[in-house]
């Protein structure tokens, strides 16, 4: 029996294929779009997957300003912030950050969905967060993907 066959195959900053890609938030729910987001910048949907290295794609969010949030949602989810100071906590709603910038949100959102560690905050800085359809990225040329095809 050939037992090299069973070797587990580990990616590594060399071997890891990144791509770029495409995410459309027209008329997406923000916390379902915001999950297969953070599973694309995980690299959870490839093949050689390893958790303990970024092989991950990155992902460009476009059309951030027509995401949908379900009920009032908008005005009565808080998030809570601490200071650090007495009396420092502060609240705040997704329609305030918004007003701040799509990219608040967004951040906020995906981040809570990602490895608390080193390596999540180097996989958040792989997302990209614009309001219209232009984006600047087209030198690397990013394929868009259906969102909602994957699983």
């Amino acid at each position: 029996m050939d037992t090299l066959s069973f070797k587990t195959i580990s990616a590594n900053k060399a071997t890891v294929n990144k791509e770029w890609v495409i995410v459309d938030a027209t008329g997406q729910s923000l916390g379902r779009l915001c999950a297969k987001v953070a599973k694309l910048l995980r690299g959870k949907y490839k093949p050689n997957f390893t958790p303990h290295v970024d092989c991950g794609d990155n992902v460009i969010i476009i059309n951030a300003d027509k995401v949908v949030l379900t009920g009032n949602k908008w005005n009565d989810r808080v998030y809570l912030r601490y200071t650090g100071y007495p009396g420092g906590q502060i609240e705040y709603t997704p329609a305030s950050l918004m007003k701040k910038g799509e990219r608040r949100l967004f951040e906020k959102v995906v981040k809570g969905m990602l490895p608390k560690n080193r390596l999540g905050a180097k996989l958040l800085g792989n997302m990209y967060v614009y309001a219209g359809t232009e984006h600047k990225h087209e030198a690397q040329q990013p394929k868009e993907i259906d969102i909602n095809s994957l699983k």
